[in-house]
């Protein structure tokens, strides 16, 4: 089985990443089954339920979300009917949303579960170390893919070897930047710290490049925006499973420029 994971989905030249790069990359890999994150999928803040409709019909199986996951209100509308919207699995109890889904394919069973981490991050969440434990106790799948959507590194890689042996594969996403350490870790798990994002190849991180500019001159809030046309890219990250272990035999990652 290969599963290709998605990095960050910013905007409308995100969507069109995937509108125009996805089938091939599927075709020429044998993809089996996407998981994407949607959390910047409209406008580069939150998604909508139109969007999130647009990925199903575009295959993806589940859309992980993050620290945007409630800046669009329209989530409201849609996400007690949504099976396959991921939240963050770790925030405070009665959070809206499902922190983990799980589903069959060829009768192998896959859950995916939505992790946000502690540092530099906004808002009060609990422990995802803890919380994988406890959540590790309730699920009985074959395979289990995390996206762990983090800004530090260290915290990644601690909780990639904290999980190691005991989940299929960890991606990182948040910092809209591939990193290069796509790699089977002692254990058998896989692991990348960050997936990348699909968007503007010529902004910051998906936005325009003036604010960031201006804001890291003076200090000064600054509002993101989305570029809307340009070139772009397209981040991706497969996993490689084996059918009958179930167990993560490579991991290799997908970068498309244009």
């Amino acid at each position: 089985m290969k599963i290709l994971f998605l990095g960050d989905v910013v905007g409308s030249l995100g969507r069109k990443a995937l509108d125009d790069y996805l089938p091939e990359i599927r075709k020429e890999h044998n993809i089996n089954l996407v998981i994407a994150n949607g959390e910047n999928a409209s406008h580069g803040r939150g998604i909508t339920k139109k969007i999130y409709k647009w990925f199903l019909e575009n295959g993806v199986s589940a859309v992980t979300m993050g620290n945007h996951t409630w800046h669009n209100p329209d989530i409201f509308n849609f996400i007690d009917e949504a099976s396959k919207l991921v939240v963050p699995l770790n925030y405070p109890n009665g959070t809206p949303g499902k922190g983990v889904i799980t589903f069959k394919y060829n009768n192998i069973s896959i859950s995916v579960v939505s992790l946000i981490g502690m540092i530099y991050m906004q808002g009060t969440v609990k422990c995802p170390f803890q919380t994988m434990d406890d959540i590790l106790e309730e699920i009985d799948s074959d395979i289990i893919i995390v996206d762990f959507h983090a800004e530090a590194t260290s915290e990644k890689i601690a909780l990639g070897h904290y999980l190691d042996g005991r989940i299929t594969a960890l991606i990182g996403t948040h910092t809209h930047v591939p990193t290069i350490d796509a790699r089977i870790l002692p254990n058998g798990t896989a692991y990348q710290s960050d997936a990348g994002m699909n968007g503007a190849l010529d902004g910051i991180i998906g936005v325009e490049r003036e604010g960031i500019i201006r804001r890291f001159k003076t200090g000064l809030p600054t509002r993101f925006q989305p570029i809307e046309s340009g070139r772009v890219q397209f981040n991706g990250t497969i996993v490689d499973i084996d059918d009958s272990q179930h167990n993560a035999t490579n991991i290799y990652t997908v970068n498309i420029v244009r």
